[in-house]
């Protein structure tokens, strides 16, 4: 089981998190990137099973730039609220929250970060800009950042049964980034990695938790 903590951030202000390690030696770091809801017990969820893997995994509050302990429900309120506090955050100060997150668990090794729906396209852009291979699950805010040229590599996870990501959009995926690896789920829908929710597909979740951790295995290696 992991444990909130306080994470330095440019400049003076620190935001919280949630960090779990394993047993033994670590085979390096992960960045566990929340959606719009928060650090919520799913995405705190995600960090313990991370850390079962052998990984020293931390989740960052990026909201509490904005407003401390924010953790919404998984409903149109919480959506709404959500969505709005992204778009305050921006994802420039996003981004930089990850490389701070990434600052506090150097001593793990070769860090990497996993991101879910709005983390997904954080995830993303930690692989184009910040060299962290990563992990995009449903990341429906990807397309505007496909040209960019990756400085590590990215898997992504998709839905079939997405409305947010129809196959136009998972196919400019394959188009921009060729050498990556892209996955799609046909019984998926949306969060469908989301244990606990009606949108949780359990063998998609497993098949995608699966070839995520064979991802992490080969990129975060020991040289």
């Amino acid at each position: 089981m992991g444990q909130p903590i306080n994470i330095p951030t440019s400049g003076t202000q620190c935001i919280g998190g949630y960090l779990a390690r394993p047993q033994g030696q670590p085979k390096g770091g992960l960045v566990v990137i929340q959606e719009i809801f928060g650090v919520t017990a799913h995405i705190r969820d995600m960090v313990d099973r991370f850390a079962a893997h052998g990984y020293v995994a931390i989740a960052p509050a990026f909201f509490d730039r904005l407003e401390s302990g924010v953790e919404l429900a998984y409903d149109r309120g919480g959506a709404a609220r959500g969505k709005a506090l992204v778009t305050e955050l921006g994802l420039e100060r996003a981004l930089e929250d990850v490389a701070s997150a990434a600052e506090s668990i150097a001593s793990a090794g070769k860090i990497g970060t996993v991101g879910y729906c709005w983390g997904g396209t954080v995830a993303l852009l930690a692989a184009l800009r910040l060299g962290l291979p990563s992990v995009s699950y449903y990341g429906a805010r990807n397309l505007p950042f496909l040209h960019e040229t990756p400085k590590a590599p990215v898997m992504f996870h998709f839905g079939e049964k997405d409305p947010n990501i129809p196959p136009e959009a998972v196919a400019k995926h394959r188009d921009a980034l060729p050498q990556m690896e892209t996955f799609t789920y046909p019984g998926a829908d949306h969060a469908f990695n989301r244990d606990g929710n009606s949108s949780y597909h359990e063998a998609s979740a497993k098949l995608a938790m699966q070839r995520t951790l064979d991802f992490f295995a080969t990129q975060l290696a020991a040289a």
